[in-house]
């Protein structure tokens, strides 16, 4: 599952200030978690203790989008930071299909509502705790947690903060780190990609997706099957998906098997249940089949069950011997369950090294206020997007909608369209006149 973040808890605030409608009674979450074990801040914070409130988007139960509440919290400032600690003003959040699966109660790994929720996030250091020595109050960072970033203020482990490079934007680097590390790991730790092999990408076009083109034309000769709705076609085309697939009016197996008779070297699975089993048949021999998510089971905005028993029922179940027999290999991964934290630091730090040298580059789809999320979250599940989709913590302003590049452009030529319209009812009018 393209899952996210670290082992360390998200410190909550103290109080919850009550917005326009009160929150849950359960809010209190962050009055539960927010009692430090150590209170240690750097002096750049105010010499006396006086609240700040900041905005957070907390889930407050399963089901629906109504779910997510926008509240207003407070923290006493300077705040009181765990050992290791550093506070982050975030200035844009990364939107996962986690949070989706989250919503609805289907996401092991995030605690029991009410949570605030987000597992990365880019924003602007202001506070360190002291025994923090390699950042400072001021740094432009990409933070990481295993929830919580959905805020305008979060605490967060400094080992899970990497300095944003020179030239990337805020939102960029919200985009980066679960999407990027997630198919970095997959690429190159599990399938070892090597010069001259195939890849077939599911959900080309979504964030994961995209991630794993980039990747893979890091590599000389990979021919990248992708499959998206025949919309995004063009868009992932010119990513560098070689051979793109709509999977909604075709069967990406036999379109593959007719351009690749033997199949393909690597597969990226997101879909999970028959899907899975349709991927296994599509590897060559020694080829892998690497699955990281359920997508299959998110039918709606709340738990379908029968969706979950079908993709349940569909599930590919092999033995060992059959493994054996057909000389293929199949491998899990998930983000969320990765311990390592050499081995966490050491992907990020080579994506940004990446993206120096021009090779990646995080495409952003939309981005949304966080009074926008319910929208956000359905452009997602919907399967609209092309690319990330970013949260915004500051307010939305009255007149700002949000937009992504497909209806910016689609505005354009509408606004043109009535520019020649009216050229042409004026030239018609003189035309009439000299008659």
């Amino acid at each position: 599952m393209s899952g996210e973040e670290a082992p360390t808890q998200q410190q909550e605030p103290e109080q919850v200030k009550q917005p326009d409608e009160p929150p849950p009674p359960a809010a209190a979450d962050a009055a539960a978690e927010a009692k430090p074990e150590s209170s240690s801040s750097s002096p750049a914070a105010a010499e006396e203790e006086k609240p700040v409130s900041y905005r957070a988007l907390v889930l407050t139960g399963y089901g629906g989008y109504d779910k997510i509440k926008l509240q207003v919290k407070s923290m006493k400032m300077p705040p009181q930071l765990k050992a290791g600690e550093v506070l982050v003003r975030v200035k844009a959040c990364g939107l996962n299909f986690a949070e989706l699966l989250g919503k609805q109660g289907l996401y092991e790994l995030l605690p029991s509502p009410p949570v605030t929720l987000g597992m990365e996030g880019s924003g602007v250091i202001e506070a360190v705790a002291e025994d923090v020595t390699d950042r400072k109050v001021g740094d432009r960072v990409i933070a990481m947690n295993r929830h919580g970033m959905w805020q305008e203020l979060a605490a967060v482990p400094a080992n899970r903060t990497f300095p944003i490079p020179d030239g990337m934007s805020f939102e960029e680097a919200a985009a980066l780190p679960i999407n990027y590390m997630t198919a970095y790991m997959m690429l190159f730790e599990m399938a070892n990609l090597r010069p001259g092999k195939s890849v077939l990408i599911h959900m080309a076009a979504g964030g994961v997706g995209i991630a794993a083109t980039q990747l893979c034309q890091t590599v000389q000769d990979v021919t990248i099957f992708g499959t998206a709705s025949a919309s995004k076609h063009e868009t992932i085309s010119q990513g560098g998906v070689t051979h793109p697939i709509d999977y909604r009016t075709k069967d990406y197996v036999s379109e593959i098997r007719n351009i690749s008779p033997k199949g393909v070297d690597i597969v990226l699975d997101p879909l999970g249940g028959a899907d899975t089993q349709k991927c296994f048949s599509l590897l060559k021999p020694l080829g892998m089949l690497i699955v990281f998510g359920a997508a299959n089971c998110v039918t709606g905005q709340k738990k379908n069950l029968l969706a979950m028993a079908k993709t349940w029922y569909n599930q590919l179940t092999l033995n060992t011997l059959k493994l054996m027999q057909t000389n293929k290999a199949i491998s899990g991964f998930h983000l969320g369950y990765i311990q390592d934290q050499e081995l966490f630091e050491r992907t990020l730090l080579a994506l940004l090294e990446l993206y120096r040298q021009g090779k990646i580059k995080p495409r952003i789809d939309s981005s949304y206020h966080f009074e926008e999320v319910a929208e956000a979250m359905k452009r997602m599940h919907d399967r609209q997007n092309i690319g990330k989709i970013i949260l915004l913590p500051e307010p939305k302003k009255t007149e700002e909608k949000p937009k992504s590049n497909a209806e910016a452009a689609e505005n354009v030529e509408k606004n043109e369209a009535a520019v020649s319209e009216k050229k042409e009812e004026a030239t018609e009018e003189v035309k009439a006149e000299e008659d």
